[in-house]
């Protein structure tokens, strides 16, 4: 890979340390208040502050882990889901039948609502978890079934046939790896489809619980007092882009990097 290849991945993964562990670097507290609401930067504070006279630069730094660690967990859940459920669905075609109809029913609900529902029921993260699984495992049993159908018949497959392995080994150990960049792809889709859900749930007040840090609360927090410090509103939103616009860079070199 040439070192124009390594600067996304290094950037991604540096994007995410730095929203998972940014509240280390925190220069002040970020629940207590500094100076007067919305005060414009200063030397003190260099993005001024928020609605509460807070650090906006410490609130940013702490206000990305709960967004992330929520999108991962989903993310990874929702890939796990429709992996598996795409293996099963591409090499049995009695399987197919069944497991295409329950897509087309999650495919149906509206995503958005079912999260509403759940968080007002269940913690936030719980609520982001089932409704991305809800929204994104359909999409990804789908795409990987049609990979599993296209390669099933390869040579390599028909050999591990021949020698008698089991359906699950073979599955595992010859089918998966081959899927590794649609994999790839998909589990940064599914990382900024809750990424985006767990934003705005945050939005409507279904998030972390004041007064902790949180990118998107930081946003409804801040938007009436845009004219006095536009930092305390554009910071978060700007760290929230960069970390979708990251991963989804990510996400599309997987897919430009896919065997045809």
């Amino acid at each position: 890979m040439s070192a124009a290849g390594r600067t996304v991945p290094v950037l991604a993964a540096a994007g995410l340390l730095l929203a998972l562990a940014g509240a280390a670097l925190a220069p002040h507290d970020p629940t207590a208040p500094l100076g007067a609401p919305w005060s414009p930067p200063s030397g003190e504070a260099l993005l001024g502050t928020d609605a509460l006279g807070r650090d906006v630069l410490s609130r940013v730094a702490a206000g990305g882990a709960y967004l992330t660690v929520t999108a991962l967990v989903a993310a990874a859940a929702t890939c796990t889901v429709g992996v598996a459920g795409g293996l099963a669905a591409g090499w049995h075609d009695r399987a197919a039948r069944l497991l295409a109809g329950v897509a087309d029913l999650l495919l149906a609900l509206p995503l958005l609502l079912i999260a509403v529902v759940l968080a007002v029921a269940v913690p936030g993260p719980a609520a982001v978890v089932a409704g991305t699984v809800c929204g994104g495992a359909p999409l990804t049993l789908r795409l990987v079934a049609d990979a599993v159908r296209q390669i099933r018949h390869a040579g390599y497959v028909e050999a591990a046939l021949g020698r008698g392995e089991p359906t699950a080994l073979i599955l595992v150990r010859e089918v998966l790896p081959a899927l590794g960049g649609r994999v790839g792809a998909d589990l940064s889709a599914r990382f900024l489809t809750a990424l985006h859900l767990a934003a705005a749930l945050s939005l409507l007040g279904l998030g972390p619980a004041p007064p902790a840090a949180d990118w998107a609360a930081m946003i409804r927090e801040n938007v009436t007092g845009v004219a006095l410090n536009p930092a305390a509103l554009l910071a978060p939103a700007t760290a929230l882009a960069l970390v979708a616009l990251l991963v989804a860079a990510i996400g599309g070199r997987s897919t430009a990097g896919r065997p045809a």
